[in-house]
C-alpha cells in the first residue's frame, strides 16, 4: 500500500508539472487573489474579535476573570496590529509586483514545454537519490571500519572490548564527517549543473529540432569534462557554512536547559543567520552554475555575473520566488492530499488494520518528499529559464543580428512590457516638451496677464504674453 501510494505521488507530480503549463495563468491569479482576500478577511476578523472582547470586558467581573479578559484583549490587539501591518506590506508588494507576475506565468508555461521536450529531466531525482544512497552506504561502511581500526582495550566496568584510536587515526572520523557533507553537496550540485546545462541548451537553440538527441547526457558529459572544478568549489562553500551551523546546533542541544537566556538567544541567532546564509549561497550557486553553462566561465566569474544580473532584476526575482514557490507549495499540498485520500480508500478494504493513523502519516510524509523532489526540479528549471531570459534581454533587443532566443510566451511578455514603456516614455516626453516651451519669462508674463486681466479685462496684454511665450 505504501509503495503504491509513493508511485501515485510520483505520477501526480509528473502530471502536475505538465498541467501547470496549461493552467498557469488561471492558477497564479486565483492563488494571488485567495492570498489577498484571505489576508484582508483575517485582519478584519481579528479587529472584529478585538472590538467584541472590548465590549464584553466588564469591571464587575471577578479580579481573576477580569485580568484574563484584559490579557486576551491585549493579545487580540497585538495580533490585529501585526496582521494589519502584514496585510499592508502584502498589498504594497502585490501592487508593485503585479506586472512582474506575468513573467512568472510565462516562465511556468515555458517550463512545462521544457519537460515535454526533455522528459528525462523528470528522472533526475531518481538518479540523484540512487547516487546519494550508494554514497551513504559507502560512508557508513567506512565509518564502521574506522570504529574498529584502533587498539582493542577492555573496559573494566562493563567487561566489553572497546577500540581506542590513537595518533592521526583519531582525526579521521572528523575528516570522514566533513567528507559526508561535502560529497553530498557535490552530488546535489551535479544535479543542478546537469539540469542547468540541459535547459540552457534548450533555451539557446533557435530550431528545437536541431537539439542534441539526449541533452541530459550531453550536459553530463560537459560537466565531467569541463565543470567538475566549478561544482566542487560551490559544494565546498556550502560546506564551510553548514559545518559551523551543525556544530552550533549540537552545542545548543547539549546545553539545553543549562545555559542562560542570553546565551540561548545568541546561539539561536547565530544558527538562524548561518541557515539564511546557507540558503542564499545555495541559490547563488545554482545561478552560478547556470552562468557557467551559458558562458563556460569559472565559478567566481559566473557567481559574480549571476549576482549582478539578479541584482538588476531584484523585483522580478522577488515575484518569481514568492509567487512561484507558493504555487509549487500548494501543488505539493494537493499531491499529499490526493495520496492520503487514495491511502484511505485502499485501507478501507483492509479491515484487519485497526489503526490507520500511523500508516497514513507515513504515506503523507513520504509522498511530500516525493512531490518535493519532483517539483524542486521544476523550480530549478524555472530559475534557470529566468536567468537565461535576463541574459537574453540584456544582450539582445530583437533587431536584425540581435534576435531573441526566448520562447513565444516570453516574447509576448517582452513586447507588452516594451509597449507599456514606450507609452510611458511618450507621455513623459510630451510633458517635458510642454514644460520646456514655457520659459521663466513666459510664466512671469502669464502671471502678470492674469492679474491685469482681472483688473482691466483687456486683451492686448494677452497677445503680448503669447508672443513672448
Amino acid at each position: 500500500c505504501s509503495i503504491l501510494s509513493l508511485l501515485c505521488a510520483a505520477v501526480l507530480s509528473l502530471i502536475l508539472m505538465v498541467v501547470i503549463r496549461y493552467i498557469s495563468v488561471v492558477l497564479v491569479w486565483i492563488l494571488t487573489a485567495v492570498v489577498v482576500v484571505g489576508s484582508i478577511g483575517g485582519t478584519g476578523i481579528l479587529w472584529w474579535l478585538y472590538v467584541d472582547h472590548s465590549k464584553s470586558v466588564n469591571a464587575s467581573l471577578p479580579a481573576l476573570e477580569l485580568e484574563v479578559a484584559k490579557d486576551n484583549q491585549k493579545a487580540l490587539l497585538i495580533y490585529a496590529i501585526a496582521a494589519t501591518i502584514f496585510t499592508v506590506i502584502l498589498l504594497l508588494l502585490m501592487f508593485f509586483m503585479r506586472k512582474r507576475v506575468a513573467l512568472t506565468i510565462a516562465l511556468f508555461h515555458v517550463a512545462g514545454k521544457v519537460f515535454t521536450h526533455l522528459p528525462l529531466l523528470a528522472l533526475q531525482p531518481f538518479w540523484t537519490f540512487l547516487t546519494l544512497m550508494l554514497f551513504w552506504v559507502y560512508w557508513i561502511s567506512v565509518l564502521l571500519f574506522l570504529g574498529s581500526a584502533g587498539s582493542p582495550v577492555q573496559n573494566n566496568q562493563t567487561g566489553l572490548v572497546e577500540f581506542k584510536m590513537d595518533g592521526p587515526l583519531q582525526y579521521m572520523v572528523w575528516y570522514h564527517a566533513v567528507g559526508l557533507i561535502w560529497i553530498s553537496e557535490f552530488i546535489l550540485a551535479c544535479q543542478q549543473m546537469t539540469v542547468a546545462g540541459a535547459v540552457v541548451t534548450y533555451y539557446f537553440t533557435r530550431d528545437k529540432s536541431q537539439m542534441p538527441f539526449t541533452p541530459i547526457v550531453s550536459s553530463v558529459l560537459r560537466l565531467m569534462r569541463y565543470h567538475l572544478g566549478t561544482v566542487v568549489k560551490g559544494a565546498f562553500i556550502i560546506t564551510l557554512v553548514e559545518i559551523p551551523r551543525l556544530i552550533l546546533t549540537y552545542i545548543h542541544s547539549q546545553l539545553k536547559g543549562r545555559e542562560n537566556a542570553c546565551a540561548r538567544c545568541m546561539l539561536k541567532a547565530c544558527i538562524c543567520c548561518l541557515w539564511c546564509l546557507e540558503k542564499c549561497l545555495t541559490y547563488l550557486n545554482m545561478n552560478a552554475y547556470t552562468a557557467t553553462a551559458i558562458n563556460s566561465t569559472n565559478f567566481c566569474t559566473s557567481a559574480r555575473d549571476a549576482f549582478f544580473i539578479l541584482a538588476e532584476n531584484a523585483l522580478r526575482v522577488a515575484a518569481i520566488n514568492s509567487v512561484g514557490d507558493f504555487v509549487l507549495f500548494l501543488g505539493k499540498v494537493l499531491i499529499v492530499s490526493c495520496t492520503a485520500f487514495a491511502g484511505i480508500l485502499s485501507l478501507n478494504y483492509q479491515r484487519e488494520y485497526t489503526v490507520w493513523v500511523l500508516p497514513l502519516i507515513i504515506v503523507c510524509v513520504f509522498s511530500f518528499l516525493v512531490a518535493h523532489c519532483f517539483l524542486s526540479i521544476f523550480e530549478i528549471v524555472v530559475d534557470v529559464l529566468f536567468l537565461c531570459f535576463a541574459i537574453d534581454t540584456k544582450y539582445n533587443d530583437g533587431s536584425p543580428g540581435r534576435e531573441y532566443y526566448m520562447d513565444k510566451a516570453l516574447m509576448e511578455f517582452v513586447e507588452n512590457t516594451r509597449r507599456a514603456t514606450e507609452r510611458y516614455s511618450k507621455v513623459e516626453g510630451e510633458s517635458r516638451e510642454m514644460k520646456s516651451m514655457v520659459s521663466l519669462k513666459g510664466q512671469f508674463l502669464l502671471f502678470l496677464w492674469f492679474i491685469f486681466d482681472q483688473v482691466s479685462h483687456k486683451n492686448t496684454f494677452l497677445m503680448l504674453c503669447s508672443n513672448q511665450v
